[in-house]
C-alpha cells in the first residue's frame, strides 16, 4: 500500500521538479559573486530566476537585499534567509564555472540562494492549488561577510518589520558534518565573535641599539603569547572558547625598531557569560605586558555578531520534518564559528541547521577555502533542509 500523499511530500515532489534549473542558477551565480555591499546584481539574477521582474513583488532591504512574499498577503509570515555576497577570495580550481573575477562564492552562498530558489517556485506552485498555512518571506540578506553586518539593517527596515514574521530559518552547508545529515541542536550553535585590534606604543630607534629604545616590537610578541593563555586559564574547561591572533604589523626596515606594532584578532564564545570577562581580561594582559617592556598598549574592542541560538520549540518540531524528507537529524554539532542570522532571534524564534557536506574525501576543503566548491546536488539536500524548516515552522502536515 502506497503512503499517504501529504502537503510535506507534495512539495518534496515539487522541489525536486525545480532542482535542474537551480543547478543551473547555482552555476551562474558561482561564476560572477559580488562582494559585501556590491549584491545587487546577485539579487537581480535570484529574482529573475524567481520569474519575476526585479522591480514588480519585490521590495529592496538594507541596500542591496532583497525581500519577497509567496503566500498570503497579509497575516503572519515564515522567513528563509540566503546570503547575497562572496569572499574577496579568488579561486583556486579548473570548473567550468569557476569565478574569474577576484571573488568567490567559498561559503555556499550559491548553493543556499540556489536552494532558496527552488523551494520558493515549489511553494508558489502549490499555492496556486490551495492554500499555504501562512506566507513564505524570502530573505535575500545582503554583508553577511563584512562588518557591519547585514542582518542587523534588515531587522531594522520597516519592509521586513512590516511582515509579521513568527520564524525565521537559516541553512548552510557545513563540511565538518557528513553528507545527509542536518544538525539542528538546541540552544547555542554557533559562538558571539568580536574583533580584537591592538596597539602597542614604544620608543623606536636603530636596531643595533636596542637598549636605548622601547622595542614595541617585542613587547607586542610577548602580548600575542600571553593572549593566548587566557582561554585555558578564564574560561572553564568544559565551555567553548577561542582567542585567534591573525595578522602582525610592525616597521618598514629590518634595522629599524618601530614605535609602533599592532596586532588583530578574534575573541569567540558560545557562552555569553564568557564574553565580558574575557574582554576585560584581554584589556588587562595588553597593558600590563607593554608595560614590562617599558612599552603602552591598548585594545580596541569591536563589538560582533551575539551568540546564534536554536529556538527548542522550532528544533523539536523540526526533527520530523528532515526525517520525512530524507535527512538524518544530528543534535551534537556546535561550533565558534560566527553569523549574523543570531541576530534574527531579537525578532522571532529562530533555526539554523548545518547541512552535511563532507562526502568522505580525506583532506577535503573547507569554508573559506579557494578550492571549497561542494557538488551540485548539494543544492538538492539544503532545498530539503530548507522546506523542513518551513513546514516546521508553519505547520504543514508532514
Amino acid at each position: 500500500m502506497s503512503p499517504p500523499v501529504t502537503a510535506l511530500s507534495e512539495l518534496d515532489r515539487l522541489v525536486a521538479d525545480e532542482l535542474p534549473a537551480a543547478v543551473e542558477l547555482r552555476h551562474r551565480l558561482h561564476a560572477d559573486p559580488r562582494l559585501s555591499g556590491q549584491e545587487d546584481d546577485t539579487a537581480v539574477a535570484v529574482l529573475a530566476a524567481l520569474g519575476l521582474d526585479p522591480g514588480a513583488r519585490a521590495q529592496r532591504v538594507a541596500g542591496t537585499g532583497r525581500l519577497l512574499r509567496i503566500g498570503p498577503p497579509t497575516g503572519p509570515a515564515v522567513a528563509l534567509r540566503a546570503e547575497l555576497d562572496g569572499l574577496p577570495i579568488t579561486e583556486a580550481t579548473c570548473l567550468p564555472y569557476a569565478a574569474r573575477n577576484g571573488a568567490m562564492h567559498a561559503c555556499g552562498h550559491d548553493i543556499h540562494l540556489s536552494a532558496l530558489v527552488a523551494v520558493a517556485r515549489a511553494l508558489r506552485r502549490y499555492a496556486r492549488r490551495r492554500p499555504l498555512p501562512c506566507a513564505l518571506l524570502l530573505v535575500l540578506q545582503p554583508r553577511e561577510e563584512s562588518a557591519p553586518s547585514g542582518a542587523g539593517d534588515v531587522l531594522a527596515d520597516p519592509a521586513f518589520v512590516g511582515h509579521d514574521v513568527r520564524a525565521v530559518i537559516g541553512a548552510h552547508v557545513q563540511p565538518a558534518l557528513p553528507r545527509g545529515t542536518v544538525s539542528a541542536a538546541p540552544g547555542a550553535v554557533n559562538a558571539a565573535c568580536d574583533e580584537l585590534v591592538v596597539t602597542v606604543r614604544g620608543q623606536g630607534g636603530h636596531a643595533a641599539y636596542p637598549h636605548r629604545a622601547d622595542d614595541p616590537v617585542l613587547a607586542l610578541a610577548q602580548t600575542v603569547v600571553s593572549l593566548h593563555h587566557l582561554v585555558s586559564r578564564r574560561v572553564d574547561p568544559l565551555a567553548a572558547a577561542v582567542l585567534t591572533i591573525g595578522r602582525l604589523a610592525a616597521g618598514s626596515a629590518a634595522n629599524v625598531i618601530p614605535p609602533v606594532a599592532r596586532a588583530h584578532g578574534t575573541l569567540r564564545v558560545l557562552d555569553a557569560a564568557d564574553r565580558h570577562p574575557l574582554r576585560d581580561a584581554v584589556r588587562q594582559v595588553v597593558r600590563h605586558a607593554a608595560a614590562a617592556y617599558g612599552c603602552v598598549g591598548e585594545v580596541e574592542i569591536i563589538d560582533g555578531e551575539p551568540v546564534l541560538r536554536n529556538d527548542p520549540a522550532l528544533v523539536a518540531a523540526l526533527s520530523p520534518m528532515l526525517a520525512a524528507l530524507g535527512l538524518t537529524h544530528d543534535t551534537g554539532f556546535r561550533s565558534c564559528g560566527s553569523d549574523d542570522f543570531a541576530r534574527y532571534a531579537t525578532a522571532a524564534p529562530t533555526v539554523m541547521m548545518f547541512v552535511g557536506a563532507h562526502g568522505g574525501e580525506p583532506d577535503a576543503p573547507g569554508l573559506h577555502d579557494a578550492r571549497f566548491v561542494p557538488p551540485d546536488d548539494m543544492v538538492g539536500e539544503l532545498a530539503r533542509a530548507f522546506l523542513a524548516g518551513f513546514a516546521a515552522a508553519a505547520g504543514v502536515d508532514g
